[in-house]
């Protein structure tokens, strides 16, 4: 099993910066690939940034190219990701997602985070 704890949403402005978290706890499974999805109001769930667990390579979706940047930790077991120039659009309840070794899809996910961005 994989638990996965978000951290770090909260209240901003537009233009300003925010880091997310994600802390990943298990004694069995080893991560494949970890991401960041969102939910905004009256959609469906998106891919926001994902990351390699192995090599570290980054993925982001359009909407945040170039704002965006997703790291890990891999003695720590983290992922952030740090969101710039925030815009009102990205107010979303946040989630953190992990794909492990073996598995072909997203099977493990925190309750996620909830970003609110006033203009």
């Amino acid at each position: 099993q994989v638990q996965l704890t978000e951290s770090g949403g909260g209240l901003v402005q537009a233009g300003d910066s925010l880091r997310l978290s994600c802390a990943i706890a298990t004694d069995t499974e080893r991560m494949s690939v970890v991401a960041w999805f969102r939910r905004r109001p009256g959609t469906e769930r998106e891919l926001v940034a994902s990351v390699w667990w192995s090599q570290g390579t980054p993925y982001y979706a359009e909407s945040v190219q170039g704002r965006a940047f997703i790291g890990r930790d891999k003695d720590n077991m983290l992922v952030s990701l740090l969101l710039n120039d925030l815009k009102p659009e990205d107010t979303a309840v946040y989630y953190c997602g992990a794909r492990v070794v073996g598995g072909t899809s997203y099977a493990f996910w925190g309750r996620g985070t909830q970003v609110t961005v006033s203009s």
